[in-house]
């Protein structure tokens, strides 16, 4: 399985070319929220999408009224990695083209302005596009719907998790022989008062709220939790042959998949990230590859005081000492946690890191943490050859993911 298209919209730019620049030359998305009047609330900062535009993804500009603003972002980003791709789908077997783009939370904000509207109006004023626009599937959904995708076709919610285990099932899929070609991420939008409300009552996320661009710090001594972001990746996959018979540019291979469970908290790592561990390894054992193959790992990294110290622990349990001989890095400070359209943007990362042999930096890193003694590539990209790359994400609920890609060799 190699991967030929990417998309994504985010807090750096809402194509993949300028979040690329962006976050190589060190730039952040974290700033005071404009979408409402935070200043109530404990966390009033959070990585926002900026001049955001989904018509051209849109068929008609009535769908604007009938789509939730994470759908907006999952079908914007899909037609980048179509565009991307060079799949012609109009000479492509539908019935063997699918998508799996998931969602951590779904519509949050059609459940609060409807809400509203319940409480304010009654309930015969309530939109009838409102559970088409709140449930989670919708991005995968219409997405589909949008080009005419008759293949495998699902949404995963695994919180944090859920587009890394969106592509790595999308992986499965096409092993299976039940896809030629996939479509898979995730989307995620929920700057809004209950979104920021509920996680500010979990006491999860920074209150650095006067130096919002120094807020989020993955592995840094100072770091106070994580600062929410929002946006969404896809990626196309497509079977070795199907691609190689059209022509198309190929990102890398993807090779290998991890998932397991910590069962252990609600929100918190299981000790020494001990779960996160086994799914790195299996992740490998997949691949068929030695840890000191892995030449970059993109870590989870939300910049909260536990998780940080756990997924170190973990690196160094999976890689020994080669943990100290490769790049590790977070790119979090610079786009904020993007819940479940983490996994997704975060591997697209690795594939431009291996087609550019540069690694971007984990910014606002300042204070060493004792616990945290990995190369973080701080503050500034690294230029470095990048071969075989592992990207983590991990979710509330115990989920763990782990991808391995690599560059094409023939």
């Amino acid at each position: 399985m190699v991967i030929t298209g990417l998309g994504a919209v985010t807090p750096l730019g809402n194509d993949v070319a300028s979040f690329w620049q962006n976050l190589v030359a060190g730039q952040c998305g974290v700033d005071r929220i404009t979408a409402f009047d935070a200043s109530a609330f404990d966390c009033q900062i959070a990585a926002e999408v900026k001049n955001f535009d989904p018509g051209p993804a849109l068929p008609s500009p009535k769908e604007l009224r009938r789509t939730d603003r994470f759908t907006q972002f999952a079908v914007t980003a899909g037609r980048e990695a179509l565009l991307d791709s060079g799949l012609d789908l109009d000479k492509t077997n539908r019935d063997e083209v699918g998508a799996f783009i998931g969602s951590g939370i779904g519509g949050l904000y059609t459940t609060a302005e409807q809400h509203q509207i319940l409480l304010n109006k009654g309930p015969g004023r309530l939109s009838p596009f409102m559970i088409p626009m709140l449930i989670l599937n919708m991005g995968s959904g219409l997405f589909s719907m949008y080009h005419k995708l008759r293949g495998p076709n699902l949404a995963t919610c695994t919180a944090c998790a859920t587009s890394t285990h969106a592509i790595g099932e999308a992986w499965r899929t096409i092993k299976m022989g039940d896809a030629t070609v996939m479509f898979a991420g995730g989307a995620e939008s929920t700057i809004i008062p209950l979104g920021i409300g509920g996680f500010c009552a979990m006491r999860a996320m920074s209150t650095r709220n006067q130096d919002p661009k120094r807020a989020s710090r993955p592995f840094d001594a100072g770091r106070d939790g994580f600062v929410m972001g929002e946006g969404s990746g896809v990626l196309v996959l497509e079977e070795l042959e199907h691609a190689r018979r059209r022509g198309a540019r190929i990102y890398g291979e993807l090779i290998g998949y991890g998932n397991t469970a910590d069962a252990y908290h609600l929100t918190a790592p299981s000790p020494e990230g001990e779960g996160a561990a086994r799914c790195m390894r299996m992740a490998l054992r997949s691949a068929g590859l030695a840890p000191e193959a892995v030449s970059y790992v993109n870590t989870h990294g939300t910049s909260t005081p536990q998780g940080d110290i756990c997924e170190t622990q973990a690196l160094k349990t999976v890689f020994g000492e080669h943990a100290r001989k490769f790049a590790v890095n977070s790119t979090k400070g610079a786009t904020g946690h993007m819940l479940g359209a983490a996994g997704a943007v975060e591997l697209i990362v690795c594939l431009k890191a291996i087609q550019n042999n540069l690694v971007p930096p984990t910014i606002n890193y300042e204070t060493p943490d004792p616990q945290c003694d990995l190369d973080y590539v701080p503050n500034a990209a690294r230029e470095t050859k990048v071969d075989v790359v592992l990207n983590n994400s991990f979710g509330f609920g115990g989920h763990n993911a782990s991808l391995i890609a690599r560059r094409m060799v023939d």
